[in-house]
C-alpha cells in the first residue's frame, strides 16, 4: 500500500517539477509557446522611447541584435518595473510565455513579479 502511495505522489508531482525547470537564455528557442523561467546575464538593456509603445528591451545572453532571449516591457507597464536599463550586465529570471517575434524568442513582461534580480 506504502509503494502504490508512494507511485502516485510521483506520477502526480513529477510533471510539475518538468515544468517548473528554469532555462538558460539559450535553451528559450526550444520552448516557444511554453511558460517558463529563464535565467541569464543581461547583454544589452535598451529603452527605446522613440518607438511605438515606448518599449525596454532586456536581451539575456547576447546583445541585441543576436539576443538569446529579449524580455520586453512596454512603457505602460514600465513603472511596475524601476529602472530597467541599469540591469545590463546583472543575472535576472523572467518568467511567462515564451514567443518568437523576427526570428528572436521574446518574452513580454507585464508584472514586475515576472522579473527577479
Amino acid at each position: 500500500m506504502r509503494q502504490l502511495l508512494i507511485s502516485v505522489a510521483l506520477a502526480i508531482l513529477v510533471p510539475f517539477a518538468a515544468h517548473a525547470a528554469v532555462l538558460t537564455a539559450g535553451d528559450a528557442v526550444h520552448h516557444v509557446g511554453q511558460r517558463a523561467t529563464v535565467c541569464g546575464v543581461v547583454a544589452s538593456a535598451h529603452y527605446a522611447g522613440r518607438a511605438r509603445g515606448q518599449p525596454t528591451f532586456l536581451d539575456l545572453g547576447h546583445a541585441y541584435p543576436r539576443a538569446d532571449l529579449a524580455a520586453v516591457v512596454w512603457g505602460e507597464d514600465r513603472a511596475k518595473f524601476g529602472e530597467l536599463t541599469d540591469l545590463a550586465g546583472q543575472r535576472v529570471c523572467v518568467s511567462g510565455t515564451i514567443a518568437l517575434y523576427r526570428g528572436t524568442p521574446e518574452m513580454v513582461l507585464r508584472q514586475a513579479s515576472q522579473l527577479t534580480r
